[in-house]
């Protein structure tokens, strides 16, 4: 009878304990909740406050000293993104980009990826995708209104012209995806759902290289330093490209003049003009690397210049680039203070390097040769000694 009376109890408090564990672990604070992103935003202009940076702690210094991991302990993630347009064709591609930005970054970080097609992605990519990257992922659909014609834009005259072009051999100049990417890439990639919640953005392409450690999170180096855009390469525009792109600039610069800061960085973009005028050097940040302020692109300031260029219909009657009209226009709205140049991240697109010096290229276990970098190998093509000479 007794040992039967210690059975139940046994039992009794065997409950009790698989009772308080299940409260417990499906208590509200245990659930990671959801986030649902509205349809329209406030962005407020210029000067909106990033969110502070989110607490994480990643661990202790791994024991190797030769370890990516060694360069940071403890740090905070900041209220950022990687930014990835591709198609599914590019999963292999891209896997090798984010394989190198995993291990000579993010496998510290553990920053999120967001991932845009104008076509949905498939299984195969999100599952491949998500067994390299250490950080959540996000898929999303472009609007098809963000990736097509807008109604003022004639099509039998956008068509001549890139037959036109490809005639002269301009690069890309018979390609239609290329002008929607260019033009959603200017003016829409920001305006995402899945980019509503975020303040930062990385922006990654496939076929990309990240031949060194990379030391410094670059959200939290713009964030710490007041600073709204980071690049690492500077070249010159093709100008068979952008043939009207620098008039109607001017023109908006006229018509909206509230909008132009001073003090500004128009003398990077500047050469002297032959009637007197200014005129455009081609230099622009190369933005198939940039990372930037989500916040500067959805301003009062950056729409109304999108939108003057959008109607103007250069992205389709000619080749504007994302890069010259970011690169413009941060020069209108912004000083040099708030411009950034990564010089000791390392960073490859064919054919075109950016490779740490001196010190820097041993501290951080660079691969490339420092001689390969664009503003060594080609300074006349380079703009990094406009950039530096530009002043503050």
């Amino acid at each position: 009878m007794a040992l039967r009376c210690g059975w139940r109890h046994l039992a009794l408090v065997l409950v009790l304990f698989l009772i308080i564990q299940f409260v417990f672990y499906f208590k509200p604070e245990a659930i990671e909740s959801v986030r649902n992103v509205p349809a329209k935003f406030n962005y407020g202009g210029l000067n909106k406050k990033p969110t502070p940076a989110v607490a994480e702690d990643t661990g202790d210094v791994a024991a190797d000293p030769h370890h990516p991991s060694r360069f940071v302990a403890k740090t905070t993630r900041e209220n950022a993104a990687f930014v990835i347009l591709c198609r599914n064709t590019d999963l292999d591609s891209i896997k090798e980009s984010l394989t190198e930005l995993e291990e000579k970054f993010n496998n510290r970080y553990h920053y999120p990826y967001v991932f845009l097609n104008e076509k949905p992605f498939t299984d195969e990519f999100k599952n491949s995708i998500s067994e390299v990257v250490s950080g959540t992922t996000h898929f999303g659909i472009i609007p098809t209104e963000h990736w097509s014609y807008p109604p003022w834009i004639d099509q039998d005259r956008a068509r001549q012209e890139r037959e036109k072009m490809a005639k002269n051999h301009v690069i890309y100049g018979g390609s239609e995806p290329y002008r929607h990417m260019c033009r959603f890439n200017s003016g829409f990639f920001f305006r995402h759902p899945l980019l509503a919640q975020y303040d930062w953005y990385w922006r990654v392409e496939p076929s990309v290289k990240f031949p060194c450690i990379i030391d410094k999170d670059p959200f939290k180096v713009l964030r710490e330093n007041n600073k709204l855009y980071g690049f690492t390469i500077s070249i010159k525009e093709y100008p068979k490209t952008i043939p009207t792109l620098w008039n109607t600039t001017l023109k908006f610069m006229d018509e909206f003049p509230n909008h132009v800061s001073n003090p500004n960085m128009l003398k990077f973009i500047q050469k002297a003009g032959t009637n007197g005028t200014p005129e455009y050097n081609g230099c622009h940040y190369w933005s198939n690397f940039e990372v930037g302020s989500l916040n500067f692109f959805r301003s009062d300031e950056y729409l109304a210049y999108f939108d003057y260029l959008d109607r103007a219909g250069g992205f389709f009657y000619e080749r504007w680039g994302d890069a010259p009209v970011h690169s413009i226009a941060l020069s209108i709205f912004l000083d040099k203070s708030k411009i950034h140049w990564f010089e000791d991240l390392g960073y490859f697109h064919g054919p075109l390097w950016n490779c740490p010096k001196g010190e820097a290229h041993k501290r951080l276990q660079c691969t490339c040769e420092e001689k390969k970098s664009i503003e060594t190998e080609n300074p006349n093509w380079s703009c990094i000694k406009e950039f530096i000479r530009t002043p503050n």
